[in-house]
Formats: structure tokens, C-alpha cells, sequence
């Protein structure tokens, strides 16, 4: 499946752009996970809501990312949505060659064997029903089929990615 022809085309200078442009767009921050023999688990500000009948979510991963083996594989994965004060919880999972699951970060196997974080504002785990190429990413469409829609971390704000680092909203 291709998102659309002609694609591959643009210049640096538009890629560029791009990252300048979306630098301004302060995104939600989530770690989405997969299971396997050695979990994986990268940070997310790609995420989206895509439906909500069927309950459908979107988020895109790095083709060359260490992180995409697994998930192109995994048939269900996990969604969580970090809280303002879990920035280095998502560093851990934005760090290349990390030990993401190793102390201090806390999780445990959740449904379908989804890796879950503790602590997290609120986690989905999802079935997932298309990988799409996207350039040198791929965009994954999964479907909720569990999760825990309860302030775990006890903030009730949310973590954001803006201008190319951590923040928290500001009253």
C-alpha cells in the first residue's frame, strides 16, 4: 500500500521546513511498546486519533529505527500517554542504543503481552490493523482493545514536545 505516487520528490530544503514549521506545533508525548523475546519501546509525538467507531489511532515510527523490528511484527501494542513529570521517562525511550526497560523504569506485561509502563497518565493496548510506507517512516494504524483510562501518575497534565524539547503546560 502506498499513501500516495510521486512521493520521494522534495528537496532538503523542504524537509527542512518541515522540521522548522513543526517545531512551532507542540504534540503530546507518548512511549509506545511492543512485545517480543526482548521488548522495544520508542517515545511518540506522532500520535493521533484516527475514529472513534471502530476505536482507531495512528502513529508513525522510523523505518531504520531499532524499534521498527519489532513493531513491524508485534500484533498488538501499547500506547502511553506520559505525564509532565515523566520528561525522563521519555528521553529514556527517545535515547539510541538505550536500555529502555531496564531500572528505573517500571513496567510490567499487560494484555496480549504488551509491555505497559507504570505510572503513566493512561495507556491503550492496541491490535494493530495496517503499516503504512510513509518516506522513511512507516505509519501504523492500530485498533484499542484495552486499557486504563485513569490518572496513574497522579499530574493529570500532560508531557509536550515543543521547539525541540520537554515542556509542561503553563497555567
Amino acid at each position: 500500500m502506498t499513501a500516495s505516487p510521486g512521493l520521494g520528490t522534495t528537496t532538503p530544503a523542504a524537509s527542512e521546513l518541515l522540521r522548522t514549521v513543526f517545531r512551532q506545533h507542540a504534540a503530546g508525548v507518548a512511549v509506545i511498546t511492543a512485545p517480543g523475546a526482548r521488548p522495544a519501546g520508542f517515545t511518540a509525538t506522532s500520535l493521533a486519533s484516527v475514529a472513534a467507531e471502530p476505536p482507531l489511532l495512528s502513529f508513525g515510527v522510523g523505518a531504520t529505527s531499532s524499534s521498527w523490528p519489532a513493531v513491524a511484527e508485534a500484533r498488538h501494542v501499547g500506547v502511553h500517554l506520559l505525564g509532565e513529570d515523566q520528561r525522563e521517562l521519555a528521553a529514556t525511550f527517545a535515547r539510541s542504543g538505550a536500555d529502555r526497560f531496564a531500572p528505573p523504569t517500571r513496567w510490567g506485561t499487560g494484555p496480549h503481552g504488551v509491555p505497559v509502563l507504570d505510572g503513566v497518565l493512561a495507556w491503550l493496548v492496541c491490535r494493530v490493523v495496517a503499516r503504512i510506507p510513509a518516506g522513511d517512516h512507516r505509519v501504523v494504524l492500530a485498533e484499542v482493545v484495552d486499557g486504563d483510562g485513569r490518572d496513574a501518575g497522579g499530574t493529570g497534565r500532560p508531557l509536550l514536545y515543543h521547539q525541540g524539547r520537554f515542556n509542561a503546560l503553563r497555567d
